[in-house]
């Protein structure tokens, strides 16, 4: 099996709590191994997808029958754009730890494949009622996305109406919710009312994580010049900045979690579908290493 090169100071043991017990399943100095490949995962996820993507494909041919791996294989398929790869393993952890946290995600995956539709009868699913209050946001957002996908935006509009968004509170979500919001009355045609909407996100947009200050400058007829750039100076050519968004951020969904404490348990939940664990992998030919500090 291709490994790729891991950082002498990526130890392994910066992973979260609950993904060590997870990997308690592993004999030790595979779950060292594993674990080590999942931080690469997570460091290079929002900067190096691709990389991020390479890293989660070597810990899932180690691993393939722990939750965690799963979703972190998930995330990385989502975040390039790997729709039917994404599915796929957030089926999987789904199946193996009975969570519902990852539905809004599945749902906006089927949005990626092309299937508005199926993502609206998620919306209307049981499971949407068992999400928290950020999982429940998150859905309102997704199927707002899926109405915009079949032009039918004033249904997007009433869509994402909702006491959450009524709220002058600010929570972890605000921003998105409201620059949402505002997203789906541009398109709307309700560009007065948008513009109200995107000021709101920039007040609750503390961390950056929309670009609602830019959708409100663009509003305004306020063009950005990079200072960087001494050919855009000398020419006095100011260039535009290009939104991006993203429609689920991986941190947006809970993190409650169902461990199991042993093989068994997993396996009774692992399938064809899945991916197989690679057959050249010999757990012998590990001997316990000391940790590193």
């Amino acid at each position: 099996m291709k490994r790729l090169p891991i950082p002498d100071d990526v130890t392994g043991f910066e992973i979260d709590a609950d993904v060590k017990q997870d990997l308690k399943s592993l004999p030790k100095t595979l779950a060292d191994d594993v674990a080590r490949n999942l931080v690469m995962v997570a460091r290079l996820l929002d900067s190096e997808p691709e990389e991020a993507y390479n890293y989660s494909r070597v810990a899932l041919r180690l691993a393939s029958r722990v939750a965690s791996v799963r979703e972190a294989a998930g995330f990385a398929s989502y975040m390039t754009q790997r729709y039917a790869e994404a599915l796929t393993e957030f089926r999987a952890a789904r199946r193996m730890t009975g969570r519902v946290d990852l539905w809004p995600v599945m749902a906006d995956c089927e949005r990626g494949l092309g299937r508005p539709e199926r993502a609206l009868a998620m919306a209307g699913e049981p499971e949407v009622k068992q999400l928290d209050k950020a999982g429940q946001v998150e859905m309102r957002l997704v199927a707002a996305g899926a109405r915009a996908d079949l032009e039918q935006f004033d249904a997007a509009v009433v869509t994402l109406q909702s006491p959450e968004l009524a709220s002058s509170a600010i929570h972890p979500w605000t921003a998105r919710l409201r620059y949402g919001y505002a997203d789906a009355l541009i398109a709307a045609g309700r560009a007065d009312e948008a513009r109200e909407w995107f000021v709101k996100a920039v007040e609750a947009d503390t961390d950056g994580s929309t670009n609602a200050a830019e959708r409100l400058a663009e509003i305004d007829g306020v063009e950005f010049t990079d200072a960087l750039d001494e050919d855009s100076e000398d020419e006095g050519v100011d260039e535009a900045v290009e939104p991006v968004r993203r429609q689920i951020d991986k941190d947006d969904v809970g993190d409650d979690r169902m461990i199991f404490e042993d093989e068994e348990d997993v396996e009774e939940f692992y399938d064809e579908d899945d991916v197989e664990i690679d057959e050249d992998y010999d757990e012998d030919s590990f001997q316990e290493q000391p940790k590193q500090g």
